[in-house]
């Protein structure tokens, strides 16, 4: 069975930075894209970052580009989001997760095109 669990998240003030991890279980994310989601209170899901299965091609979020960065450690099959220049609209639930298909942000960007979700970690940013 696979297993996606989110940690790191929490209290941050704003300008401050969080390192989120997405740790796998019952799958080699390396043969996998690992997308990180995030979802606001009374807003849809978005995606923020996508690591390609190949882990070299990265797309980000207008919003988070250049202040996110997303990557793997294979040996520990774990895929991180770094998080700096937190700002208070930063505030959501984030989510991993991981799919075996898709090609661009576009199609990345569909939570249609994953297939395992972990459960979320809350980030909270105070202004």
């Amino acid at each position: 069975q696979v297993h996606l669990a989110e940690s790191g998240g929490g209290l941050v003030q704003a300008g401050g930075s969080l390192r989120l991890s997405c740790a796998a279980s019952g799958r080699t994310l390396s043969n996998y894209a690992v997308g990180w989601f995030r979802q606001a209170p009374g807003q849809e899901r978005e995606c923020v970052a996508v690591i390609a299965r190949n882990g070299v091609n990265t797309f980000y979020a207008a919003t988070v580009k250049g202040r996110f960065t997303i990557s793997r450690d294979n040996a520990k099959n774990t895929v991180y989001l770094q998080m700096n220049s937190l700002k208070p609209e930063d505030t959501a639930a984030f989510y991993c997760a991981t799919t075996s298909r898709g090609y661009s942000f576009t199609t990345y960007s569909n939570q249609g095109t994953y297939d395992v979700w972990g459960q979320g970690t809350q980030v909270t940013v105070s202004s």
